[in-house]
């Protein structure tokens, strides 16, 4: 009994975390509702719009999970149930969003997106990134939960365990797996889409995330270490901005350009 009852303000603090999560979900699924009623006439701004509330939820629950991952990094399996299942939130209700400026590149490079609406997007999520990071720095300094300290918020905590060679390259191939599979799991059924999906940033998180974190979205490591890339700017711009682009470049030559290739190649010869 006496073991339960220490056990139970732990409870209590994560419950408050999930408590938060979930109502920060749930008021942007009411903020998206109301855009897609009332701005759906202007294309632009509903653009904007629901790519700011999905770069916004994306980022404070993100915030929020980390926090959690924090508190007995000896035992991962909770973390872990909670960023598998988060994502499957994501996966169901920020759709037609990308909440990630990589997602815009790749769509861009593939000419499904035009640059007039990426650049738009990608405004979007640097705006939604950096307001998620405000209001998370709020909502701890109310004291929810002995977790949420306001100064935790604003420190750099650096999260780049290896030497910079190490770090570019996993994060290099956590986005360029995600985005292959984003983008061959499209003909999928969207609810094993969803938990593919899920599963496959539950296993990058659970590989990479004790190396760099495996964040592998440009927007999201500015909101989790804004502190980090004014004090280190170009250490963090490279692992956290050009090595996801990297990998989403690596992706596109090889599937688009060097399978192929080998693949016409191999029938020429064969022909022969």
């Amino acid at each position: 009994m006496t073991a339960l009852r220490g056990l139970w303000p732990e409870v209590q603090d994560n419950c408050t975390s999930l408590g938060l999560m979930l109502l920060l979900v749930l008021f942007m699924g009411l903020a998206r509702v109301v855009t897609r009623q009332q701005l759906h006439r202007f294309t632009m701004i509903h653009t904007f719009v629901l790519e700011f509330l999905a770069t916004f939820q994306l980022c404070c629950c993100t915030h929020e999970l980390q926090l959690l991952s924090e508190q007995e990094p000896a035992h991962p399996t909770w973390p872990l149930t909670l960023v598998y299942f988060f994502s499957l939130v994501h996966g169901l209700t920020l759709v037609g969003t990308s909440s990630n400026p990589c997602g815009v590149m790749m769509q861009m490079l593939l000419g499904g997106m035009s640059s007039e609406t990426g650049a738009l997007r990608l405004s979007a999520q640097l705006i939604g990134a950096l307001c998620s990071r405000y209001c998370v720095s709020v909502l701890w300094s109310l004291g929810l939960s002995k977790y949420h300290l306001d100064e935790r918020s604003l420190a750099c905590r650096n999260p780049i365990q290896v030497d910079l060679p190490k770090a570019i390259i996993t994060e290099a191939i956590c986005s360029f797996i995600f985005h292959s599979a984003l983008l061959h799991f499209q003909e999928v059924r969207t609810k094993l889409r969803i938990h593919l999906l899920a599963a496959i940033i539950t296993f990058l998180v659970y590989t990479g995330g004790s190396l760099t974190g495996a964040v592998f979205n440009p927007a999201l490591a500015l909101s989790l270490h804004l502190k980090c890339f004014d004090e280190a700017f170009l250490r963090f711009f490279i692992v956290y901005w050009l090595a996801p682009s990297l990998g989403i470049l690596l992706m596109i030559l090889m599937f688009n350009f060097f399978l192929p290739w080998l693949y016409n190649n191999h029938t020429i010869n064969k022909n022969e």
